[in-house]
């Protein structure tokens, strides 16, 4: 089976002393299914489901035998469903990795004055980056406890230890996550470095001696006048990473038959990370404009083939200032993302740049450009790489948003948490754009289980639905008032359980896709309720979302996990909200500039309902619920609403501008995430798609 080859957990920060993920009930899970699945469905759909399921879970029956097999599976893994998980959310997904899997960081625009600037910067990244791998190889990283939800549980750390040392392979049918650390090959030494579209390996250690950040500076400076050589540049291979994955296993196949070739290959992915130094773009420079570009490079005409997006970790260090990272999204969670980015930009700024005072290495090799073979059949590939590429350019539909009426201080003042809060809100705006409520995925963490990652909270619940159809009937008297309170109350109940079945293992969405996968590997017909029309609606999810908060002035962003649904990022600050969403401009379903205008306007109605109800009782009634989570949702089919002029809309919603941390605002916090149940960027499942 082509997963992962996961490296030991038996040194500190694996998984070992973590018990072993919980297998729920088969009656509870089905309970819950068509619990979660009824308000979304037609009486005649929920009939015919209600059937299947029940016939599935009798007695003596199919779900019974599965789930027999499963508490077997159990007993013999580590984690019953990591493998079967995997596969599914990622190397089973057959679209390009750019904009439909791969979620980005924008770091605080940079102010570069020259050239030079930029460089400077990229070798104190580097040198950062260096220092981090120096953490992870003596397994010195401090442990994560949760927060929020059942706070004070150790979790699993193994995902940290394949941010630099894995590579997704693509496959025909599926790829391989594919993990470096082994006793027979070498530690790997070098990172590459991508300048106007051409790959150079910079070696980091040389003659066993790592290199200082003015040796970095040198190294890079060289890169970058190689790369300006016009008579040795060589066709942009990168852009073939960027086609869909089964395109790419078959140019990636063809590339091979080069010794020339293969070598390359073989340098990028066993390589630390990569730096791209990516030209300036011309572009008017703002929060939306330093999204898109993160997320697809802008294109061929850009920084588009300037990429290699099997990588896991791609730092971006663009000329213009706009920086960031790029991330494969299979070996790790957001949290590890959130937890390493943040180191880097904390040591940026707690660290002073080293250029002077350091010893260099005397007499540096210099760094060594990657060479490619390509013939007329290569040529070709990547000119139909290059147009699909281009197609998802101009397809990318990206508002970023900075919310400054309120932050999550005024949410916590209303004793709700403020993740709840804000998936209710986006629950209102889909309803008030579309009509209808659909299945939404918010990714929970089990991380508290050994090789933990993620479930599904299933945040449009029927308490969600009474409350968005009742802030939208029109009516707003002072008895109407509290009716809506308590619903709200409901809403923020509801999604405060479905948090907690989820990070303690009991979620339905991984133990169904369990069953599924049991079924498949005994060689089974697919069991009537994975053929049920209801599962496929349950599993699309045009509502993709998720809480990404930060302690350094970044936001993330991906794209939607459907053709006619929404990404929705969001970041919480205390005075603040910063929102990215996204959609595709060839639905006539979606607009991203719409779904804001609508996100808006419920989150002010929310707080004019909370402020009136304060007023007319005096105090809040209810519970602080810090739930911490990430969401994604997906699309069904909607009454297609007409889509607006998005270039009017986006005139009233003024663009995000993260202007660079103070110093004093940066401690490094490493030990804990700051939202622990906040650890999925963007998953996404095979039957999404």
């Amino acid at each position: 089976m082509p997963v992962l080859d996961r490296e030991s957990s038996k040194v500190s920060g694996g998984g070992d002393g973590l018990p072993k993920l919980p297998l729920p009930a088969l009656k509870d899970t089905l309970d819950t299914y068509l619990r979660c699945m009824k308000h979304l469905l037609t009486e005649e759909q929920f009939n015919r489901t209600q059937n299947i399921v029940r016939q599935f879970g009798a007695p003596g029956g199919v779900g019974e035998l599965l789930q027999g097999k499963l508490k077997e599976r159990r007993e013999s893994k580590a984690n019953w469903v990591y493998e079967y998980w995997l596969n599914d959310m990622y190397l089973n997904n057959r679209l390009a990795l750019p904009v439909n899997s791969s979620p980005v960081m924008v770091f605080p625009q940079q102010n570069f004055r020259a050239p030079i600037d930029s460089l400077r910067f990229a070798a104190h990244l580097i040198s950062g980056v260096l220092e981090y791998k120096c953490l992870l190889d003596a397994r010195a990283l401090p442990v994560d406890y949760a927060r929020g939800q059942l706070a004070g549980t150790p979790l699993c750390m193994e995902q940290y230890y394949r941010l630099f040392t894995s590579y997704r392979l693509p496959g025909p049918e599926r790829d391989t996550l594919v993990a470096q650390e082994s006793s027979v090959m070498p530690e790997p030494e070098h990172i590459i470095v991508a300048c106007k579209n051409q790959f150079f390996v910079l070696d980091v250690v040389i003659n066993f001696r790592r290199l200082n950040e003015r040796d970095l500076l040198t190294q890079l400076d060289k890169i970058v006048k190689m790369a300006d050589s016009e008579e040795e540049r060589l066709p942009p291979i990168g852009l073939l990473t960027s086609d869909g994955r089964t395109q790419w296993a078959e140019s990636r196949s063809v590339l091979m038959r080069e010794s020339t070739n293969r070598d390359s290959l073989d340098m990028i992915e066993r390589c630390l990370c990569l730096v791209c130094l990516d030209d300036g773009t011309g572009a008017e420079i703002n929060d939306t404009t330093r999204a898109l570009l993160m997320l697809h490079g802008g294109g061929v005409a850009k920084n588009g083939g300037n990429r290699w997006y099997d990588k896991p970790m791609q730092f971006v260090v663009g000329a213009d200032g706009c920086c960031g990272v790029v991330c494969e999204h299979s070996p790790f969670e957001g949290i590890v993302l959130v937890q390493c980015t943040e180191y880097l930009l904390k040591y940026m700024v707690g660290s002073p740049s080293k250029l002077v005072r350091a010893a260099s290495v005397s007499e540096l090799p210099a760094p060594r450009r990657l060479r490619w073979k390509c013939s007329p059949e290569i040529h070709k590939l990547l000119s139909a790489s290059t147009d699909k590429l281009q197609r998802l350019v101009r397809n990318l539909d990206m508002n970023v948003y900075k919310f400054h009426s309120f932050g999550k201080e005024f949410i916590k003042k209303q004793k709700m948490s403020p993740d709840a809060y804000i998936q209710v809100a986006l629950q209102l705006a889909f309803y008030r754009c579309h009509g209808r409520a659909v299945s939404t995925y918010e990714s929970a963490s089990i991380r508290r289980f050994q090789e933990g990652r993620v479930d599904n909270i299933r945040s449009a619940t029927p308490e969600a639905l009474a409350f968005v159809k009742a802030m939208t009937d029109g009516k707003v008297t002072t008895s109407q008032d509290a009716e809506k309170m308590e619903m709200l109350q409901g809403a923020i109940t509801a999604q405060a359980k479905c948090t907690i079945l989820a990070i303690t293992g009991m979620g339905i969405d991984n133990h169904l896709l369990g069953l599924r996968g049991i079924a498949h590997e005994l060689k089974m017909e697919k069991p009537e309720i994975f053929k049920d029309e209801t599962y496929l609606i349950s599993n699309q999810f045009v509502l993709s979302t998720s809480q990404v908060p930060t302690t350094v002035e970044m936001f993330c962003c991906y794209g939607p996990v459907v053709p006619n649904g929404y990404g929705a990022c969001y970041n919480p600050q205390s005075d603040h909200i910063v929102f990215c969403v996204s959609s595709f401009r060839e639905s006539s379903q979606t607009c991203s500039a719409e779904f804001v205008k609508c996100l808006m306007q419920g989150l002010l109605d929310m707080r004019d309902l909370c402020n009136r109800c304060s007023d007319a009782t005096g105090h809040r009634k209810g519970q602080t619920l810090e739930t911490h989570t990430q969401t994604e949702t997906k699309w069904q089919n909607k009454t297609p609403h007409a889509r607006p002029d998005s270039s009017k809309s986006r005139q009233m919603l003024p663009q995000v501008l993260v202007k660079t941390p103070e110093q004093t605002n940066v401690d490094v916090q490493t030990q804990t995430a700051p939202q622990p149940e906040a650890q999925d960027l963007n998953s996404r499942s095979k039957s999404q798609h």
